[in-house]
C-alpha cells in the first residue's frame, strides 16, 4: 500500500457549514420579514448555559469579609490583652446605641445592605454567561456553546453573500436574531425574502439548542 493511500485510510473530511450564494437551496423559506427557525433532527435539545465560576465576585466578597473579620479579631485580642479598643470601633458601638433606627444614615446603610445582598442571591441563583448560547448536545456528557458574537458574525457572512446586500449589520440576542441590511439594488421584497432563506439556513446550521426569532429589515442606502 503507497503512502497516500495509508493516508487517505486514515483520515476523513471534516463537516462545513456549506453555503449557498444568493441565499438559495432548498433551505426554511419564509415570505415575511420575521420567523421563527427551531432545531431540528432527534437530537437533545434541552441544552442548557452552564453555570460562570463567578471568580471574580467570589473573590471581592472573600477579600472583603476576610478583611473585616480579620481587623475585628485583631482588636478583640488587642481588649483582651489590656489595650484600649480601636477608634472605629468605639465610634460604631456609640452610634448603634445611639442612632434611632429611622435616622438617615441608618436607612441608607439597611438599604446598601438589602441591594448587596440582592445581588449576591441573584448571581447565586442564576447561571450568567448570557453571551454565550447553548448547542445541540449530540453525545452524552459533551456539553458546547456559541458565542452570540460569533454566531452574529456568520450570519453576517452569510448575508452579505445574498446579491444586492451592500451592508448588513447583525446582532443575536438569546431569543432574537435581527438583521438591519442596506439593499443598493434588485427589489426590497426580493433581498428580504432572500435574506429571510439564507439567514434562516445559517441559524439551522450553527446547531443552537433553542430556536432563535429571526428579523430581517431592508432599506436604501442613505443618498449623499
Amino acid at each position: 500500500m503507497s503512502d497516500d493511500e495509508a493516508r487517505g485510510a486514515d483520515t476523513a473530511r471534516l463537516p462545513t457549514l456549506e453555503k449557498t450564494p444568493g441565499g438559495g437551496g432548498d433551505g426554511l423559506e419564509q415570505s415575511g420579514s420575521a420567523a421563527d427557525y427551531a432545531p431540528t433532527g432527534d437530537d437533545d435539545h434541552s441544552g442548557r448555559r452552564p453555570w460562570s465560576a463567578r471568580r471574580v465576585p467570589a473573590a471581592l466578597v472573600a477579600l472583603v469579609l476576610l478583611g473585616a473579620l480579620g481587623l475585628l479579631l485583631y482588636d478583640v485580642a488587642a481588649v483582651r490583652a489590656g489595650r484600649p479598643a480601636m477608634a472605629w470601633r468605639t465610634w460604631l458601638a456609640h452610634q448603634l446605641a445611639t442612632r434611632h433606627l429611622d435616622s438617615p444614615w441608618v436607612l441608607a446603610a439597611a438599604a446598601v445592605a438589602v441591594l448587596l445582598g440582592a445581588w449576591l442571591l441573584v448571581l447565586a441563583l442564576t447561571p450568567g454567561l448570557r453571551e454565550l448560547l447553548p448547542m445541540r448536545r449530540t453525545a452524552p456528557g459533551v456539553r458546547a456553546c456559541l458565542d452570540r458574537s460569533a454566531a452574529a458574525l456568520v450570519l453576517r457572512d452569510r448575508a452579505m453573500e445574498v446579491a444586492g446586500v451592500q451592508s448588513v449589520r447583525m446582532t443575536v440576542g438569546r431569543r432574537k436574531a435581527r438583521a438591519r441590511a442596506f439593499a443598493h439594488f434588485r427589489e426590497l421584497d426580493e433581498v428580504r425574502s432572500d435574506l429571510d432563506r439564507a439567514l434562516g439556513d445559517g441559524l439551522a446550521q450553527l446547531g443552537l439548542a433553542h430556536g432563535l426569532h429571526l428579523t430581517v429589515e431592508v432599506r436604501r442606502p442613505k443618498k449623499g
